[in-house]
């Protein structure tokens, strides 16, 4: 399973000299982006491979290898952006130091989470309130950096602080090479309604690529932000998860139901081969919530599929679902 080739292809946009073949991104998303959906959504058309985030510190002092897993990604992924967080400007250089070591072709510096535990610690999206520290540490790391750095923002940290072009130009002048815009403040969280007028200033502001994030859902809502702010690329996130699909600009409602069910099957091959089966039957759970919701057929058999134990009972499922969902779908088309 890989992506297409773009040997023959002109790039969308290109971050620094590395170029990107498309203009759908996975958002790095904390217990969905691991490398199975990852390589999944990448293989579907997602234009890069972000990692899910990794804590500086532990990079740096941690002692197990834990990062170094959630770090690892298949050759065909390329370009891979490995996304770091922190507060603590030396940690943060340190650890895109060891990390580049691993080959990515960018390193990303996560501004952009707002959860309670990372945010209080000064890190995530808490850093948008010191843009005169941003400059600094994105300074620090292209320094010394072969990779070109990128970071992940929201527009500010509250609707009183809405600095996001205050911090752009800090990252520019830092030395990014691309900035990834979620279009709501720090302490919405996924609340409220994306500002997509705000991703269209910083487009109209910045002089690197902006990728633009928030409130993707379908195929009409990709159009619809690209032609309103001009951005190079979309990042999808919640929208993306159990519906690949999108990624080949293709609606969840109009997918036939027995290749759904097919890459629930892929999905949950490439989730046993990294983790094993007993762990993989508990982490594809949350997966086939989303996967369930998208047709009404396969809704009924979700209490089921998410208390699924094992590889074979998860088969038993969805052989009942094509037995007894698929003739409806038929009959009704």
């Amino acid at each position: 399973m890989q992506a297409s080739s773009p040997s023959q292809a002109i790039p969308c946009f290109r971050i620094g000299p590395v170029p990107v073949y498309g203009d759908l991104v996975l958002a790095p998303m904390s217990g969905f982006s691991d490398l199975p959906y990852r390589s999944l959504c990448r293989s579907f058309g997602s234009a890069l491979s972000y990692t899910e985030f990794v804590s500086a510190k532990e990079i740096v002092h941690g002692r197990g290898s834990y990062w170094r897993k959630a770090l690892t990604f298949l050759p065909w992924e390329r370009p891979v952006v490995i996304q770091i967080f922190d507060s603590d400007e030396q940690r943060l250089s340190e650890a895109a130091h060891i990390v580049a070591e691993l080959g990515p072709d960018v390193i990303d510096i996560n501004m952009g989470c707002s959860v309670s535990k990372i945010a209080c610690r000064g890190a995530g999206a808490a850093l948008l309130k010191q843009p005169s520290k941003i400059a600094r540490i994105f300074e620090l790391i292209t320094r010394t950096a072969s990779q070109p750095v990128s970071g992940k923002i929201r527009l500010g940290w509250d609707a009183r602080n809405r600095n996001y072009l205050e911090v752009v130009q800090a990252m520019q002048d830092g030395g990014a090479a691309m900035v990834a815009v979620h279009g709501r403040t720090g302490d919405q969280g996924y609340s409220g309604q994306a500002d997509w007028d705000a991703i269209a200033e910083i487009v109209a502001h910045a002089r690197i690529p902006v990728i633009g994030n928030g409130d993707i859902q379908s195929v009409d809502d990709i159009e619809r932000l690209k032609g309103l702010t001009g951005c190079a690329a979309v990042m999808i996130g919640r929208g993306a998860i159990g519906n690949p699909w999108i990624f080949q600009r293709r609606d969840r409602d109009t997918v036939p139901l027995n290749e759904k069910i097919a890459v629930i099957r892929r999905h949950f091959q490439l989730m046993e081969e990294h983790y094993g089966q007993d762990k993989a039957i508990v982490l594809m759970r949350k997966h086939l919530a989303k996967y369930s919701s998208g047709h009404p057929g396969i809704r009924s058999f979700r209490p089921r599929l998410v208390r699924a134990a094992s590889r074979e009972e998860l088969d038993d499922l969805l052989d009942c679902i094509l037995k007894n969902v698929l003739p409806a779908d038929v009959d009704n088309f």
